[in-house]
């Protein structure tokens, strides 16, 4: 009939002539949706694993903003940023640059993905005592893989090769006068540790150890001698791959 207007969106497909429920559900509050298309009641009565990406991450970012919804705010960060793997190296500015996320929404997203990324590196009983280069890779890779700056750890070990503790020493570019033997050894002395595995991150991706790599490592290595806490491994982590230089033979 002339002077009728169509919900805006993809064209009706329905065979009867009619317009498809589901467009129904185009800008309308989430509020509004039938209770079973809603994540978090949809969540809580089917269980996580039904739900979408997008509608995962709708629940963190929790409503929308003006017609759009917290689904539709969920799936162009999705496009934007092509998969889950990208969009949880993303910091807090980078995730506010799309209208809609605030401080607060990119502050839940980000904490959720570091905690996913805490989650995934807890080790199993049997993985505490570290044997290898790949149970080293195994916990960290996780979690430094995302990483955008460098970040420098030691692993202190006790006699059984049990992990005590880890120490972030530095954070950003890996150099010789950031990352000092004494700030090395400071926390294993206190600690009592045994040994110590030296650990960090090469955000491009090449897990070939540097220059800088190679000479400060060997530093630490011989101040290592020198207080009686020998260095098993030196490990860069560069995406999922990650290179050792006890594997090497450049310890």
């Amino acid at each position: 009939m002339a002077g009728t207007k169509h919900l805006a969106g993809p064209k009706d497909q329905s065979c009867g002539g009619g317009v498809d429920e589901s467009l129904l559900l185009y800008h309308t509050k989430i509020k509004d949706w039938p209770e079973k298309e809603r994540p978090r009641e949809k969540l809580m009565h089917a269980g996580p694993d039904v739900l979408s990406e997008a509608e995962l991450l709708a629940i963190l970012i929790g409503s929308g903003t003006g017609k759009v919804t917290a689904v539709d705010l969920a799936k162009r960060l999705l496009v934007d940023h092509k998969n889950l793997r990208a969009l949880a190296g993303l910091s807090v500015g980078e995730l506010q640059q799309l209208r809609g996320i605030g401080e607060a929404r990119a502050v839940s997203i980000v904490a959720a993905f570091e905690l996913a990324r805490r989650l995934y590196s807890l080790p199993e009983e049997e993985r505490q005592v570290i044997r290898t280069p790949d149970d080293v890779a195994g916990r960290f890779i996780p979690r430094l893989r995302d990483m955008k700056q460098e970040v420098f750890i030691v692993l202190l070990l006790n006699s059984a090769n049990r992990m005590i503790k880890e120490v972030t020493i530095t954070r950003g570019l890996l150099n010789s006068s950031l990352t000092h033997p004494r700030e090395v050894f400071r926390s294993a002395i206190v600690e009592s540790a045994a040994s110590i595995i030296l650990l960090h991150n090469h955000p491009s991706g090449n897990s070939e150890p540097s220059r800088e790599d190679i000479s400060i490592t060997k530093q630490i290595v011989e101040a290592g001698k020198v207080v009686g806490i020998p260095v098993h491994d030196h490990i860069i982590i560069a995406g999922n791959s990650y290179s050792s230089f006890a594997d090497r033979g450049l310890l």
